[in-house]
């Protein structure tokens, strides 16, 4: 398979992943999410959702850059709710996002769900793979025989 279609073939999954976490999140918070109940208005309100995190989320991300430090990371789901919120705004009548309390709750869910789907499909970005040390001993000391896990981020 060609590195293009892999590539084609990784953003579509990622895709269905990101639109069947935005449908967990509509079914679990029904009274703050509503949507023309046709599956085409999740399938475009999560391709916006993720549009908007490869091009939007990073700015936002160097402007709180500061916040996020200081909150050790979990200014995240802020910045991810304020997406989520924009999204429903853009989308209105057809996907609707109520409060902002409700876009917390849905990026909480969102990102839990994607990331789980995402690891369990073989399309996460972390994965763990076993390398053989060149230098380490190797005998009767099992323990240390270069071969254990490596996790690569």
């Amino acid at each position: 398979m060609s590195q293009q279609t892999q590539k084609a073939v990784r953003f579509l999954l990622s895709w269905i992943n990101n639109t069947v976490a935005v449908l967990v999140a509509v079914i679990v918070l029904n009274k703050g999410f509503s949507y023309e109940g046709r599956m085409v208005n999740l399938l475009v309100a999560s391709l916006l959702l993720g549009i908007l995190n490869a091009f939007v989320r990073p700015i936002l991300m160097l402007i709180a850059l500061p916040l996020l430090i200081f909150t050790l990371g979990l200014f995240t789901l802020v910045i991810n709710a304020l997406l989520l919120y924009l999204v429903g705004a853009l989308m209105q009548p057809h996907f609707q996002v109520k409060s902002f309390g409700y876009a917390f709750l849905g990026a909480l869910i969102i990102s839990i769900i994607s990331t789980a789907l995402n690891v369990l499909s073989g399309n996460a970005k972390v994965s763990v793979k076993h390398h053989q040390n060149p230098g380490a001993k190797k005998g009767p000391d099992k323990n240390n025989d270069g071969n254990g896990p490596v996790i690569d981020v």
